[in-house]
C-alpha cells in the first residue's frame, strides 16, 4: 500500500497493475471493499493487537480472472490480523432550548479496530455434471 497526501491507497486504487482479488464483507452493521494487504477500520473487534481474525458474512467474491460471486455463492474465507484498537476523533453533543437555562454538553468518541486483511481464500468447488442413466 502507498501513502499519497496522507490517505491510504490500497492497489485497487492503480488500474494499470490489473486486476486484483477483492471481497465485499459485512462487520459491524457496513460493508467494506477489502483486497489482500489493505488496512480498514471497522467497528470494535474483540481481540488483542496480533490476533487473528475471520470474516464469515461474505456479501460478494471477486476472483483473479475478474468473475464475481454473490449472495449464496460467495463461499470464501477473509482472514486477518488486528493491527491497532483505538477510538476516533470527539464529537461533541450539544442540547440547548432557549430562554430555558437549559445547556447540555457531552461528547461521544467512537471505538474502532484498525484490522490488515491477510488473505482471501475461495471455496469454490469444481463440481462435473453428473450423467444418470
Amino acid at each position: 500500500m502507498m501513502e499519497l497526501s496522507g490517505r491510504v491507497w490500497s492497489r485497487r486504487a492503480f488500474p494499470e497493475r490489473g486486476h486484483c482479488m477483492y471481497a465485499i464483507i459485512e462487520t459491524g452493521g457496513r460493508q467494506y471493499r477489502v483486497s489482500p494487504g489493505d488496512e480498514i477500520r471497522v467497528e470494535r473487534l474483540d481481540g488483542e493487537v496480533g490476533d487473528a481474525v475471520a470474516f464469515d458474512k461474505i456479501v460478494a467474491v471477486s476472483a483473479e480472472d475478474g468473475a464475481l460471486q454473490a449472495g449464496a455463492d460467495a463461499a470464501a474465507t477473509i482472514s486477518a490480523t488486528i493491527a491497532s484498537q483505538g477510538r476516533g476523533e470527539k464529537i461533541d453533543v450539544l442540547k440547548f432550548k432557549r430562554r430555558k437555562m437549559y445547556r447540555r454538553r457531552s461528547g461521544h468518541r467512537q471505538a474502532y479496530t484498525q484490522v490488515k486483511i491477510d488473505s482471501i481464500e475461495t471455496d469454490s468447488i469444481e463440481t462435473d455434471s453428473i450423467e444418470t442413466e
